[in-house]
């Protein structure tokens, strides 16, 4: 999955909470946390959210530090003079 689906994801999640908002408020049910800004506010926490993660899993999966087999393969690149 991309950054891009992901953002799309996100995107889709905001409406659905946009249109269970307007269904509420036809209802006359009103939740003073639960307002437009409050989801503005989400999407975008999500937004940030996403790049960070993915920029910390490609740091995690490509250092030798993380587990035992990356430390073998370190090695091994060594002593091929690989690395």
């Amino acid at each position: 999955m991309t950054a891009d689906k992901l953002k799309q994801y996100i995107a889709m999640f905001g409406g659905l909470l946009s249109a269970v908002l307007l269904f509420l408020q036809s209802l006359g049910v009103t939740l003073t946390w639960f307002t437009d800004e409050s989801i503005d506010a989400f999407v975008n926490a999500a937004l940030a959210a996403v790049p960070f993660i993915l920029v910390v899993y490609g740091i995690w999966k490509n250092t030798y530090l993380v587990s035992k087999q990356a430390k073998e393969q370190e090695k091994k690149l060594k002593e091929e003079g690989l690395k």
